[in-house]
């Protein structure tokens, strides 16, 4: 998000879905965990933390599958329902946040500063940049953000 608070957009990859996000990242994550890994198809996924009311869906209606978590909640899993792109998550009762998913952005984030969370997970070959927050489980601010 720019200093301006100019709006950030996205949407899923055939353009079915289409978002406006009017809040920058309260937090921005680095996921090294599994499920991170198998549902961004990569060798992490990117979490973009948003307040939920920042969401303004613009176009489309996304679909919903449900996961368990390793913490014991359970995470809400937004996609489009026509490519099966991965748009954002939320922990089941929590009304305050929602992670969005980092390649969804049409623009993406500068992870430069981002926080590095389940390197315990994170795949052999990776190097983090120097100095850079990393855990190697999740945070307590995190709380099963990814």
């Amino acid at each position: 998000m720019s200093s301006d608070n100019t709006p950030l957009f996205g949407g899923c990859q055939c353009g079915a879905i289409r978002y406006e996000l009017l809040h920058g990242p309260l937090q921005l994550y680095v996921c090294h965990c599994t499920e991170c890994r198998k549902q961004s198809a990569s060798a992490f996924g990117i979490s973009f933390i948003v307040p939920q009311t920042a969401l303004r869906l613009t176009q489309g209606e996304p679909r919903y599958w449900s996961r368990p978590t390793d913490t014991g909640n359970t995470l809400d899993c937004a996609f489009c329902g026509k490519c099966g792109t991965r748009l954002w998550h939320r922990r089941r009762g929590s009304a305050d946040t929602l992670s969005i998913k980092g390649g969804s952005l049409d623009h993406p984030p500068d992870l430069r500063h981002a926080t590095h969370i389940w390197t315990s997970r994170m795949l052999s070959g990776i190097v983090l940049p120097h100095g850079v927050a990393q855990f190697p489980g999740e945070p307590d601010e995190c709380e099963d953000s990814p």
